[in-house]
């Protein structure tokens, strides 16, 4: 059903009007619905932001129900005086609305309605056609990102040393963050989508109160992606609270976890379905192999020995030096098999605009690894 959307093809047993009819004319820019608020019809194209709750709140997570979403001429968008409010008809909410379907997020879509009022804010009602505008905000390999043209332009055609260097550059003077403000900032990054209350675990999955933060057993603890003892760093402000290669852990796994490398195989670890372990790493489950992959990647680029930390570099071998992670080839492999995911991108966009300033390039250009590695 999703590819018959996206063509703008009706499936069958459906009418016309409950299918997503792309028209033929090029759609107008968020921007420029915004601007022309005079009740023509119209499509325009933009981001799912997240849910108008109000003349100006929109809600990323928790959404309340399937009847209106908020869209922007970027994924990253907080200000919602940049966003067009879209009502959601009842023909399209099992489908589009965000309540059902909390993953549309991030993702680039065409609408088709009127350009009129909706929450007293600039928006589109009587609605009449959505469909995935052919792009989403989960870049495929070799596809682009919004923010080629402005904040990735210095690395736009490089590859190998010059592309790393370019990317350095870019991401390094972010903002910094104490180690006690990190908890605050992962209960924003990892918010379950389904549950504005808790947080997602890294490894486990599980979802688990925000609350329940901790040492003790049974409570979620800050796991560093890239060890502390593998970095040599601590947790003063610099590598050890980059929020880009921290994430919220169980306390038990993370210690089973430590400062091992990543690569396959192992004996199962409890309390964490589908992770393994040995004497020298740790598998973490197949949904977040590639999130791990480019966390890693991130550290090896934006800590290059020139602030007073490590330089810090993927290592080919498990069980290696101190300022090396590895296995470079398996995790070159993890990047591949499992793609970014909204929940990825959105903890990017957050990190970017909300706490630190700078984004990971491998969520938004998974390919980059590989032409670095």
């Amino acid at each position: 059903m999703t590819l018959l959307l996206a063509l703008g093809l009706t499936a069958p047993g459906t009418t016309p009007a409950a299918s997503a009819v792309q028209t033929a004319a090029t759609p107008l820019t968020v921007s420029q619905a915004i601007g022309q608020q005079n009740g023509s019809t119209q499509t325009v194209r933009g981001y799912v932001v997240g849910q108008p709750t109000a003349t100006n709140t929109v809600v990323t997570s928790g959404f309340p129900n399937d009847y209106a979403l908020a869209i922007a001429d970027t994924a990253g968008q907080t200000s919602t005086s940049q966003m067009l409010y879209v009502q959601i008809p009842s023909a399209f909410r099992s489908q589009w609305g965000l309540r059902t379907n909390p993953s549309l997020v991030g993702k680039r879509i065409d609408v088709t309605g009127s350009l009129a009022s909706y929450f007293a804010h600039p928006g589109m009602t009587g609605t009449s056609a959505f469909a995935l505008a052919g792009g989403t905000t989960d870049p495929p390999p070799g596809g682009g990102s919004p923010y080629d043209s402005t904040y990735y332009a210095p690395a736009i055609g490089k590859t190998g040393t010059a592309l790393k260097a370019s990317l350095h550059d870019i991401i390094d003077g972010n903002a910094t963050l104490s180690y006690s403000q990190v908890w605050e900032a992962l209960k924003d990054t990892d918010q379950d989508p389904n549950n504005s209350a808790n947080v997602i675990e890294l490894y486990t999955g599980r979802s688990i109160p925000k609350s329940s933060n901790g040492g003790s057993t049974g409570n979620w603890n800050r796991e560093h992606v890239w060890a502390q003892s593998r970095g040599g760093f601590d947790t003063s402000a610099g590598p050890g609270t980059d929020l880009h290669h921290l994430r919220p852990e169980d306390v038990t796994v993370n210690s089973t976890r430590g400062n091992k490398d990543f690569d396959l195989g192992g004996s199962s670890v409890s309390g964490c379905g589908g992770c393994y372990t040995d004497s020298n790493s740790f598998e973490p489950r197949n949904a977040v192999k590639g999130d791990v992959a480019r966390m890693l990647f991130y550290m090896a680029v934006r800590y290059e020995g020139g602030d007073g930390w490590n330089d810090l570099e993927m290592s080919s071998t498990v069980g290696s030096s101190s300022s090396m992670i590895g296995d470079l080839e398996v995790l070159l492999a993890w990047n591949d098999q499992d793609p970014v995911d909204a929940f990825e991108m959105r903890r990017n966009d957050r990190i970017y605009t909300a706490w630190q300033g700078n984004r990971n390039p491998f969520i938004d250009h998974p390919e980059w690894a590989d032409a670095i590695w």
